[in-house]
């Protein structure tokens, strides 16, 4: 067989091992750190890579194709395991037919989440198996040894990613692709194992517990749990990349690697225990394997010296366990300078955050690139919860508040995500007679996670373009009436609309619309310049956050000072001035050709 070495990422090591495991198959809604696992699926001809509406619509199609006999993954960050958290219980009970890999990047140290969620806690309460690769190499081959355990004891199987992982590269040793494409074996109907009616639930509970006692013993004798014996007075469990964090901590501690860490090979801890002093478990977050551990009666240390916020480094472990270490350790600088986020150059957010913080209300917010309006200068944003929970989160405030809120709340929410998980609040808004506006900022494509396709622009994860969901129509089908278009590049206009929509008696619907600059590029024509003799210094240019608009001392007085290699020229700034003092001035051919690379532009007037 020929192999070739690659270096991959991990989530790039997981989709080519799927592919060579024969996945047919795949599925996912785009969220960071795993989004490139299906679009790098996508890029394989053997397999149907889509993009779905949210993480449980994708979990029932991967199901969907399972049953049917195809190798089937499904692929998600940890907070879209709990909006598939419904099927995902259930399909244990069912089984598969085919083999159902369950992909789930977590995010330690929400680096691009919400909150720090321990997927892990799933695994157990579900009562599905779990792996745990610890680099792309292992990534590659788990994702095999996946699907394999998935046919054989029919169970979904969870594999375990970390934002560290699915990120970082290492060099794989890869196989071949298969020489025909995938095929389904087809669905055979089985009443008392895919319809779950009570009485049949309770026979395939008994499956279930039967099952994880097979699956521990499985556990057992997996070449991917292992124990690396050295300097026995320390020993250390652990899984995933804190395996790789430990072994450099602690070149010389033994070690018990574990790969599955649901149900856990009790044997083989209670053999590794045996063999060391004492135990130290070293885990990001919760202590999932440290509690199963202590549950067996071994006595282990564990999160009362390692950190349970946060992600974990070779740095921190030994800070934290400074007592185990025999020799002191040196600590490099691992410090990296801080960077805010920020909302890129001309990008229609600007305009509306700009217009929302002169309207004095209270603002819901949600998941997307938008969410960085709750920053300085605009602090336009005062909640954020989860996917869709803008426009349930703005009622519940109405409701609790009375009359004396209305024209005084408006939830915002992005195109992708209102098709989410927006549309069955908006319904609810409706049917509930609710006093609130929604701000929909529709710029045409999943933004944040890299402008992938959505339902609301028709383009699939192949590439392929559709006609996509008419977003007004679908507004005025749930019953709003009240829908206006709003220019988010002219600020009068915008905040006229959002006045007149805050104002309306019932539910109302506004939405900004422009494509993301980075989907739609427009040719450079103009870029913002300053008159110093008639700034005032008054700072209202600043009141945009425009990162082109830099700050500098003109005479005692803080003055713009305009990025000509970030402005686009969208005027916002010049609207913004009250002096006039910017103003925006053609750009010459010679700039046009040095910024070939296509800067997106919109200019004024603005015609979206």
């Amino acid at each position: 067989m020929s192999r070739s070495r690659l270096l991959l990422s991990g989530n790039q090591a997981v989709a080519r091992g799927a592919m060579e495991a024969g996945v047919m198959v795949a599925t996912s809604y785009p969220g960071t750190p795993c989004t490139e696992i299906l679009e790098t699926l996508s890029t394989y001809s053997s397999v149907q890579a889509m993009w779905s509406t949210n993480e449980k619509v994708a979990y029932e199609v991967a199901l969907g194709a399972a049953f049917a006999g195809a190798r089937a993954m499904v692929s998600m960050k940890h907070v879209g395991l709990n909006v598939a958290a419904d099927p995902l219980f259930s399909s244990v009970y069912t089984g598969i037919n085919g083999g159902l890999v369950v992909v789930v990047g977590d995010d330690p140290s929400a680096n691009s989440s919400q909150n720090e969620q321990d997927s892990r806690h799933y695994a157990r309460a579900a009562k599905l198996p779990m792996l745990e690769p610890s680099d792309s190499q292992e990534a590659y081959e788990l994702v095999k040894h996946a699907f394999e355990m998935s046919e054989r004891f029919d169970t979904p199987v969870l594999l375990r990613m970390t934002t560290r992982l699915c990120h970082s590269k290492t060099v794989v040793n890869i196989g071949p692709a298969p020489t025909e494409r995938p095929r389904a074996t087809g669905f055979v109907p089985d009443f008392d194992k895919f319809v779950l009616l009570p009485r049949q639930a309770i026979q395939r509970h008994a499956v279930i517990e039967n099952r994880l006692e097979a699956l521990a013993e499985f556990g057992e004798d997996s070449p991917y749990n292992r124990i690396e014996l050295r300097d026995r007075s320390l020993g250390i469990i652990t899984s995933g990349v804190p395996y790789c964090y430990a072994r450099e901590a602690f070149p010389h501690a033994s070690v018990l690697k574990l790969a599955q860490t649901f149900p856990l090979p009790a044997e083989l801890i209670r053999q590794f225990a045996s063999e060391v002093e004492r135990i130290l478990v070293i885990e990001e977050l919760d202590p999932f394997l440290e509690e199963q551990i202590r549950a067996l009666g071994i006595k282990v240390h564990g999160k009362e010296w390692i950190p349970r916020v946060g992600e974990l480094t070779p740095e921190r472990i030994l800070h934290s366990v400074e007592r185990l270490s025999p020799q002191p350790q040196e600590k490099g600088d691992s410090s990296i300078a801080a960077r805010a986020p920020r909302i890129c150059a001309g990008c229609q957010y600007l305009g509306v955050y700009t217009a929302i913080a002169r309207l004095g209300v209270r603002v819901t917010g949600d998941i997307g690139c938008y969410t960085l309006g709750s920053l300085e200068p605009w602090n336009a944003i005062d909640t954020v919860v989860c996917m869709g929970a803008s426009i349930g989160t703005a009622l519940g405030m109405e409701k609790a508040l009375g009359a004396e809120s209305h024209g005084k709340i408006l939830a915002i929410i992005g195109d992708g995500t209102l098709l989410h998980s927006g549309i069955t609040s908006l319904m609810d808004l409706v049917y509930n007679q609710g006093h609130c506006t929604v701000l929909i900022m529709d710029n045409s494509t999943t933004a944040m996670t890299g402008l992938q396709g959505h339902p609301g622009n028709g383009t699939t994860a192949k590439g392929l373009a559709g006609p996509g969901v008419n977003i007004e129509k679908l507004v005025e089908a749930i019953g709003v009436e009240w829908i206006r278009i709003a220019n988010p590049y002219d600020l009068e206009q915008t905040e006229s609309i959002l006045r007149e929509a805050l104002a309306h008696p019932g539910p109302s619907v506004v939405i900004s619309r422009a494509p993301c600059l980075l989907l739609k590029p427009k040719t450079l024509v103009q870029q913002a310049h300053l008159k110093e003799e008639a700034c005032t210094g008054c700072g209202d240019c600043f009141k945009v956050g425009c990162v082109a608009i830099e700050r500098q001392d003109l005479g005692g007085k803080i003055a713009p000072k305009i990025n000509l290699d970030l402005c686009v020229g969208c005027t916002l700034c010049v609207q913004m001035c009250p002096e006039e003092a910017l103003a925006p001035q053609a750009v010459t051919p010679e700039l046009v050709e040095i910024r070939q690379w296509k800067m997106p532009l919109p200019i004024t007037p603005l015609p979206y």
